[in-house]
């Protein structure tokens, strides 16, 4: 699975940019966070799990591990 792909596939259907991202996580956040930024992570799959976090919790995603089945 490609994360990144998965939150570019999420921001179309829940109709947000990736600036409109950017200024959800820097408001959530108290801390300026640059499209730049966030379309590199993403471009480059450098994003870490607590990133992901953040960006799930500013377009009301949670992430849920679930065990394969055999």
């Amino acid at each position: 699975m490609d994360i990144s792909k998965e939150i570019k596939k999420i921001l179309i259907d829940t109709d947000v940019t990736l600036t409109q991202l950017a200024q959800k996580i820097s408001q959530s956040k108290n801390k300026h966070y640059t499209i730049q930024n966030l379309s590199q992570k993403l471009k480059n799959g450098t994003i870490n799990a607590k990133e992901i976090e953040i960006i799930l919790d500013c377009i009301g995603y949670t992430v849920y591990f679930i065990p394969k089945t055999k």
